[in-house]
Protein backbone atom coordinates (compact mmCIF):
# COMPACT_ATOMS: atom_id res chain seq x y z
CA UNK A 1 0.00 0.00 0.00
CA UNK A 2 0.76 3.75 -1.24
CA UNK A 3 -0.57 6.63 0.98
CA UNK A 4 -1.30 9.65 -0.87
CA UNK A 5 -2.67 11.74 2.36
CA UNK A 6 -3.68 14.81 0.89
CA UNK A 7 -5.54 15.10 -2.35
CA UNK A 8 -9.06 16.94 -3.87
CA UNK A 9 -10.85 14.54 -5.63
CA UNK A 10 -13.89 16.85 -5.31
CA UNK A 11 -11.99 19.30 -7.25
CA UNK A 12 -13.79 19.82 -10.85
CA UNK A 13 -10.65 18.62 -12.81
CA UNK A 14 -12.19 15.49 -12.23
CA UNK A 15 -15.26 15.82 -12.97
CA UNK A 16 -15.23 14.18 -16.25
CA UNK A 17 -13.33 11.03 -15.64
CA UNK A 18 -12.85 10.52 -12.07
CA UNK A 19 -14.21 6.45 -12.46
CA UNK A 20 -11.39 6.46 -14.29
CA UNK A 21 -8.76 7.69 -12.06
CA UNK A 22 -10.10 5.98 -9.44
CA UNK A 23 -9.85 2.90 -11.11
CA UNK A 24 -6.00 3.39 -12.08
CA UNK A 25 -5.43 4.17 -7.86
CA UNK A 26 -7.24 0.88 -7.49
CA UNK A 27 -4.75 -1.22 -10.03
CA UNK A 28 -1.75 0.51 -8.32
CA UNK A 29 -2.25 -0.42 -4.61
CA UNK A 30 -2.54 3.60 -3.70
CA UNK A 31 -5.01 5.02 -1.05
CA UNK A 32 -6.06 8.35 -0.73
CA UNK A 33 -7.15 10.80 1.83
CA UNK A 34 -9.24 13.96 -0.26
CA UNK A 35 -8.75 17.08 1.74
CA UNK A 36 -11.95 19.60 1.64
CA UNK A 37 -12.08 23.32 1.39
CA UNK A 38 -15.48 24.00 2.93
CA UNK A 39 -18.77 22.25 4.48
CA UNK A 40 -20.13 21.83 0.96
CA UNK A 41 -16.71 20.63 0.06
CA UNK A 42 -16.77 18.37 2.60
CA UNK A 43 -19.94 16.81 1.83
CA UNK A 44 -18.77 16.11 -2.00
CA UNK A 45 -16.33 14.20 -0.48
CA UNK A 46 -17.99 11.92 1.76
CA UNK A 47 -20.02 11.43 -1.35
CA UNK A 48 -16.80 10.09 -3.05
CA UNK A 49 -15.62 8.14 -0.09
CA UNK A 50 -19.14 5.84 0.28
CA UNK A 51 -18.57 5.37 -3.02
CA UNK A 52 -14.65 4.24 -3.83
CA UNK A 53 -13.68 2.13 -0.33
CA UNK A 54 -9.67 3.09 -1.28
CA UNK A 55 -10.43 6.82 -0.63
CA UNK A 56 -10.88 8.16 2.95
CA UNK A 57 -11.65 12.17 3.43
CA UNK A 58 -10.72 14.99 5.85
CA UNK A 59 -13.50 18.07 6.66
CA UNK A 60 -13.00 21.10 7.36
CA UNK A 61 -12.45 24.91 5.77
CA UNK A 62 -9.78 26.00 3.77
CA UNK A 63 -8.42 29.20 5.17
CA UNK A 64 -9.39 30.99 1.53
CA UNK A 65 -12.94 30.32 2.48
CA UNK A 66 -12.70 31.57 6.00
CA UNK A 67 -15.03 34.25 5.20
CA UNK A 68 -17.67 33.12 4.06
CA UNK A 69 -17.68 30.00 6.94
CA UNK A 70 -21.45 29.59 8.65
CA UNK A 71 -21.66 31.29 12.12
CA UNK A 72 -22.27 28.14 13.64
CA UNK A 73 -19.94 25.96 11.25
CA UNK A 74 -18.97 23.19 14.41
CA UNK A 75 -22.23 22.08 14.43
CA UNK A 76 -21.71 21.51 10.80
CA UNK A 77 -18.24 20.12 11.22
CA UNK A 78 -19.40 17.86 14.18
CA UNK A 79 -21.81 16.32 11.84
CA UNK A 80 -20.00 15.49 9.04
CA UNK A 81 -16.70 14.48 11.13
CA UNK A 82 -19.06 11.29 12.71
CA UNK A 83 -18.61 10.02 9.01
CA UNK A 84 -16.77 6.80 8.92
CA UNK A 85 -14.32 7.63 6.67
CA UNK A 86 -13.41 10.41 7.92
CA UNK A 87 -10.11 10.80 9.21
CA UNK A 88 -8.89 14.11 10.22
CA UNK A 89 -10.66 18.08 10.38
CA UNK A 90 -8.45 19.48 6.99
CA UNK A 91 -7.35 21.56 5.23
CA UNK A 92 -7.67 23.82 7.64
CA UNK A 93 -4.84 26.70 8.77
CA UNK A 94 -3.55 30.17 7.09
CA UNK A 95 -2.62 31.63 4.17
CA UNK A 96 -1.27 35.23 3.66
CA UNK A 97 -0.15 35.03 0.25
CA UNK A 98 -3.65 35.70 -1.50
CA UNK A 99 -5.17 36.37 1.59
CA UNK A 100 -8.50 35.62 0.06
CA UNK A 101 -10.04 35.73 3.72
CA UNK A 102 -8.84 38.46 6.19
CA UNK A 103 -6.34 37.24 8.28
CA UNK A 104 -8.04 38.06 11.78
CA UNK A 105 -10.61 35.73 10.58
CA UNK A 106 -8.22 32.94 9.16
CA UNK A 107 -6.83 33.12 12.66
CA UNK A 108 -10.75 32.62 14.58
CA UNK A 109 -11.41 29.77 12.02
CA UNK A 110 -8.47 27.62 12.02
CA UNK A 111 -8.35 28.12 16.29
CA UNK A 112 -11.80 26.84 16.03
CA UNK A 113 -11.52 24.07 13.98
CA UNK A 114 -8.83 23.14 16.35
CA UNK A 115 -10.76 22.91 19.17
CA UNK A 116 -13.83 21.03 17.11
CA UNK A 117 -10.23 18.38 16.15
CA UNK A 118 -9.78 18.09 20.23
CA UNK A 119 -12.81 17.28 21.16
CA UNK A 120 -13.36 14.62 18.55
CA UNK A 121 -9.98 13.32 19.18
CA UNK A 122 -8.91 13.62 15.32
CA UNK A 123 -5.76 15.16 13.93
CA UNK A 124 -5.58 18.23 11.90
CA UNK A 125 -4.20 18.76 8.37
CA UNK A 126 -3.36 22.23 7.91
CA UNK A 127 -1.89 24.83 4.84
CA UNK A 128 0.44 27.12 5.99
CA UNK A 129 1.47 29.29 3.25
CA UNK A 130 3.57 32.48 4.00
CA UNK A 131 2.42 32.24 7.27
CA UNK A 132 4.35 30.11 9.79
CA UNK A 133 5.20 31.84 12.58
CA UNK A 134 1.42 32.55 13.12
CA UNK A 135 0.74 29.32 12.11
CA UNK A 136 3.32 27.65 14.68
CA UNK A 137 2.06 29.86 17.45
CA UNK A 138 -1.40 29.10 17.12
CA UNK A 139 -0.48 25.00 17.22
CA UNK A 140 1.67 25.73 19.88
CA UNK A 141 -1.04 26.88 22.17
CA UNK A 142 -3.89 24.94 20.81
CA UNK A 143 -2.79 21.71 19.53
CA UNK A 144 0.52 20.54 19.55
CA UNK A 145 0.87 17.74 22.37
CA UNK A 146 -2.45 17.23 22.28
CA UNK A 147 -3.55 15.87 18.95
CA UNK A 148 -1.55 14.81 15.72
CA UNK A 149 -1.00 17.55 13.54
CA UNK A 150 0.42 17.08 9.40
CA UNK A 151 1.13 20.15 7.52
CA UNK A 152 0.58 19.34 4.05
CA UNK A 153 2.74 20.46 1.36
CA UNK A 154 5.32 21.72 4.10
CA UNK A 155 7.12 25.31 2.57
CA UNK A 156 8.58 26.67 5.62
CA UNK A 157 12.57 27.41 5.98
CA UNK A 158 14.85 25.27 7.13
CA UNK A 159 14.91 26.41 10.48
CA UNK A 160 11.25 26.25 11.16
CA UNK A 161 11.03 22.70 10.39
CA UNK A 162 13.97 22.09 13.36
CA UNK A 163 11.47 23.50 15.42
CA UNK A 164 8.45 21.28 13.98
CA UNK A 165 10.07 17.86 14.36
CA UNK A 166 11.32 18.89 18.23
CA UNK A 167 7.62 18.77 18.48
CA UNK A 168 6.79 15.78 16.93
CA UNK A 169 4.83 17.54 13.80
CA UNK A 170 4.10 15.78 11.02
CA UNK A 171 4.96 17.09 7.30
CA UNK A 172 3.76 15.98 4.13
CA UNK A 173 5.92 16.70 1.12
CA UNK A 174 4.45 16.64 -2.55
CA UNK A 175 5.11 17.06 -6.40
CA UNK A 176 7.40 20.74 -5.51
CA UNK A 177 10.32 18.26 -4.11
CA UNK A 178 11.35 17.51 -7.59
CA UNK A 179 11.33 21.45 -9.31
CA UNK A 180 14.43 22.51 -10.18
CA UNK A 181 14.03 25.92 -7.35
CA UNK A 182 13.39 23.15 -4.94
CA UNK A 183 16.67 23.59 -2.76
CA UNK A 184 15.17 25.08 0.19
CA UNK A 185 12.53 21.90 0.15
CA UNK A 186 15.22 18.87 -0.62
CA UNK A 187 16.97 20.63 2.78
CA UNK A 188 14.24 20.20 4.95
CA UNK A 189 13.35 16.89 3.43
CA UNK A 190 17.61 15.51 4.13
CA UNK A 191 17.22 16.40 7.82
CA UNK A 192 13.86 15.68 8.21
CA UNK A 193 13.04 12.39 10.64
CA UNK A 194 11.35 9.52 7.80
CA UNK A 195 9.43 8.74 11.37
CA UNK A 196 7.63 12.08 10.63
CA UNK A 197 7.28 12.12 6.94
CA UNK A 198 4.23 11.49 4.85
CA UNK A 199 3.10 11.49 0.64
CA UNK A 200 0.86 13.39 -0.91
CA UNK A 201 0.26 15.20 -4.24
CA UNK A 202 -2.07 17.76 -3.50
CA UNK A 203 -3.61 16.47 -6.69
CA UNK A 204 -5.19 18.07 -9.14
CA UNK A 205 -2.29 20.82 -8.78
CA UNK A 206 1.66 20.69 -7.99
CA UNK A 207 2.31 18.00 -10.55
CA UNK A 208 5.62 16.86 -10.52
CA UNK A 209 8.71 17.06 -12.83
CA UNK A 210 8.68 15.70 -15.62
CA UNK A 211 4.52 16.37 -15.59
CA UNK A 212 4.42 19.69 -14.68
CA UNK A 213 1.45 21.58 -16.73
CA UNK A 214 -0.35 18.47 -16.38
CA UNK A 215 -3.62 17.54 -14.13
CA UNK A 216 -1.81 15.27 -11.21
CA UNK A 217 -3.31 12.67 -9.26
CA UNK A 218 -1.92 10.24 -6.56
CA UNK A 219 -0.12 7.61 -9.54
CA UNK A 220 2.48 10.65 -9.69
CA UNK A 221 3.76 9.96 -5.95
CA UNK A 222 6.02 7.45 -7.31
CA UNK A 223 8.39 10.83 -8.86
CA UNK A 224 7.90 12.03 -4.95
CA UNK A 225 9.13 9.00 -3.91
CA UNK A 226 12.12 8.62 -6.04
CA UNK A 227 13.41 11.62 -4.95
CA UNK A 228 13.08 11.61 -1.41
CA UNK A 229 15.18 8.46 -2.08
CA UNK A 230 17.38 9.68 -3.60
CA UNK A 231 17.65 12.89 -1.08
CA UNK A 232 17.61 10.74 1.71
CA UNK A 233 19.97 7.56 0.19
CA UNK A 234 17.89 4.78 1.36
CA UNK A 235 15.95 2.77 -1.32
CA UNK A 236 12.43 3.49 -2.22
CA UNK A 237 10.71 0.32 -0.29
CA UNK A 238 11.76 2.12 2.69
CA UNK A 239 10.20 5.33 1.23
CA UNK A 240 6.82 3.48 1.08
CA UNK A 241 7.13 1.36 3.83
CA UNK A 242 7.84 4.10 6.72
CA UNK A 243 5.17 6.76 5.46
CA UNK A 244 2.37 4.48 5.34
CA UNK A 245 2.99 3.46 8.27
CA UNK A 246 2.76 6.92 9.44
CA UNK A 247 -0.44 7.39 7.92
CA UNK A 248 -2.00 4.50 8.95
CA UNK A 249 -0.41 5.64 12.50
CA UNK A 250 -2.05 9.07 12.73
CA UNK A 251 -5.31 8.54 10.42
CA UNK A 252 -6.17 5.07 11.17
CA UNK A 253 -5.43 4.09 7.60
CA UNK A 254 -6.60 0.67 7.17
Amino acid sequence: MIVDVHAHYDDEAFLEDLEDVMAKLKREGIVAISSSSSIESSKENIEIAKKYDHIYINVGIHPHEAKDAPKDFEDDLFELAGFEKNVAIGEIGLDYHYDFSPRDVQKEVFIRQIEVAKRLNLPVVVHSREAHKDTLDILNEHAIGKIPVLIHCYSGSVEMSRILRKHGVYISVGGVVTFQNAKKLIEVVKEYPLELLMLETDSPYLTPHPHRGKRNDSTYLKYVISKIAQIKEISEEKVIEITTKNARDVFGIR
